[in-house]
């Protein structure tokens, strides 16, 4: 009789869940927002926005290595996604006034 080999099934320790990139995408989102809020003008909004992005970002990494992956995968896009918002305003400005608005 021969007995089939199967193969090894690797899993991983710490999966990344679902709703843990939702729940840090809702939770960076609120942060970077309400920070961005801040800034009564361009200026002002781009520059809360990039230093509440750094502490987001700061947060992801130690999430990274020392909590959980999926909040910080989620904490990372959300902070991309401000920070590619900011930019936009930046340039839609510029391209209104045709100078340099910050």
């Amino acid at each position: 009789m021969t007995q089939t080999r199967t193969r090894p099934t690797l899993r991983e320790p710490h999966p990344v869940r679902p709703w843990a990139v939702v729940a840090g995408a809702l939770a960076a989102g609120v942060w970077l927002l309400s920070f961005g809020m801040f800034g009564a003008t361009l200026s002002g909004y781009v520059a809360w926005t990039l230093v509440a992005g750094l502490f987001a970002w700061a947060a992801a990494l130690a999430l990274s290595r020392y909590g959980d992956r999926g909040v910080a995968a989620g904490v990372a896009a959300a902070t991309g996604v401000a920070w590619t918002a900011a930019a936009l305003s930046v340039v839609a400005e510029w391209i209104r006034r045709g100078a340099w608005p910050l």
